[in-house]
């Protein structure tokens, strides 16, 4: 087999083993124990439509926006009832193409009492500033230098078939900056996001999702939610006082 053939099944192979180890972080240590007898399923218990029970242990440094289906909308409702002053960056990801992320910075910047840009590679994260990743592109952040962390674009492979990826932001929150974010999911199709937050909260992350009944999509926040990786559950327009609260914003 061509190395220029092997090398992109290998990254496959990865790719599968790290999901596989998050979702299942004992799998190997089971794998070895002896099997043990079967016993009758009990019924899952129903989702938590409001807290479920944990509660923010500091404040965040920089909050984190997943988002699908409905997503231009849903932003619209939540980032303008932030202050000018809101203290910390915050960084969506938006399941789009390229070309409509740059409208649709345009279009919240025109909403907001925050800065909003399509991100670019190389840029700070700064306080009241909203980077929303450019479409057709992963968006991480890695640790700065000078400043809590910077924005990288690549050309890495979709993850979950979406190019931007939740779960490509959320990961690189998680893993260069552990303990220090808070993390929502909004509307949208599929479950891109849940292994991210799984991340994010093992680091002691608090985490948001949509409730079903204000989302377009119930298909992001609820996999979140079944997969127990969310902290509390709310109405769209709730979203908003609970991140400023949880930025310790004044008057919120």
């Amino acid at each position: 087999m061509m190395v220029r053939e092997l090398v992109p099944k290998l990254r496959a192979f990865a790719h599968r083993r790290e999901i596989r180890n998050i979702l299942h972080p004992q799998a190997a240590v089971s794998a070895l124990a002896a099997p043990t007898p079967r016993v009758a399923a009990k019924a899952s218990p129903p989702p938590a439509r409001e807290s479920i029970g944990r509660t923010i242990a500091s404040t965040p440094e920089l909050v984190l926006i997943g988002v699908s289906t409905g997503g231009p909308a849903a932003l619209a409702r939540v980032l303008p009832l932030l202050p000018k002053d809101f203290p910390v960056p915050i960084v969506v990801v938006q399941h789009m193409p390229p070309i409509f992320t740059q409208s649709l910075a345009e279009s919240l910047a025109s909403k907001c009492n925050l800065r909003v840009r399509e991100a670019a590679d190389g840029e700070k994260i700064e306080p009241g500033l909203v980077l929303i990743a450019p479409g057709g592109q992963q968006m991480r952040l890695v640790p700065g230098l000078d400043t809590l962390a910077r924005v990288q674009i690549t050309d890495d492979p979709p993850e979950n078939n979406c190019k931007p990826a939740v779960d490509y932001l959320f990961r690189s929150a998680a893993n260069g900056l552990p303990g220090r974010a808070m993390a929502v999911i909004l509307t949208g199709m599929g479950s891109d996001g849940t292994l991210g937050l799984r991340l994010l909260r093992r680091h002691g992350c608090f985490t948001i999702a949509q409730d079903e009944a204000t989302s377009v999509v119930y298909g992001m926040p609820k996999a979140a939610v079944e997969a127990g990786v969310v902290d509390v559950v709310l109405p769209l327009d709730a979203i908003a006082a609970k991140i400023a609260a949880a930025a310790k914003v004044r008057g919120s």
